[in-house]
């Protein structure tokens, strides 16, 4: 049996990163011609995976529980970038704009946010499961509260 190479700190540290050291992750476009276009859908790096799943949680005093309203858009947010290796689209405060966006081209850019970022469809679930709760009870949202958007939600893009 040949014994494997064993990595030092600088060959983990120097892996995944380009020439100018951004890290190298994997993208697609995604075709949403319900928004007149495509997309650039980039995997998650480990910050960005750890954003989002802080994103599912909040703290009240010294209670936690799960805030999954918006799962789809935040991962959307922390995935779609203007192009492979650039900057995010989205800032937190198009989140709730986001979400109102319909359902299926939702869906189809987050799918391909999960894939590309080893998402489970378990892993929600895992989470809230973790305080608790459970996910499909409804709890999380709150659709009466999201009829009116407040105009300050608003990115103006810039």
């Amino acid at each position: 049996m040949e014994t494997p190479h064993i990595l030092t700190r600088e060959e983990i540290l120097k892996a995944e990163l380009d020439a100018e050291g951004r890290p190298i992750l994997p993208y697609e476009y995604v075709d949403v011609p319900e928004w007149g276009g495509s997309v650039c859908v980039q995997g998650l790096d480990g910050l960005g995976r750890d954003r989002f799943e802080n994103s599912l949680v909040r703290q009240r005093g010294r209670k936690v529980e799960s805030n999954i309203e918006n799962f789809r858009a935040k991962l959307i947010a922390q995935s779609v970038v203007a192009e492979p290796g650039g900057k995010l689209l989205f800032t937190q405060l198009d989140i709730p704009v986001l979400a109102r966006k319909s359902a299926s081209a939702l869906e189809r850019v987050y799918s391909v946010a999960t894939r590309l970022s080893r998402l489970s469809s378990t892993d929600v679930e895992e989470l809230t499961e973790e305080l608790g709760e459970d996910p499909s009870d409804g709890s999380g949202s709150d659709l009466q509260g999201t009829s009116e958007l407040d105009p300050s939600l608003i990115s103006s893009g810039t």
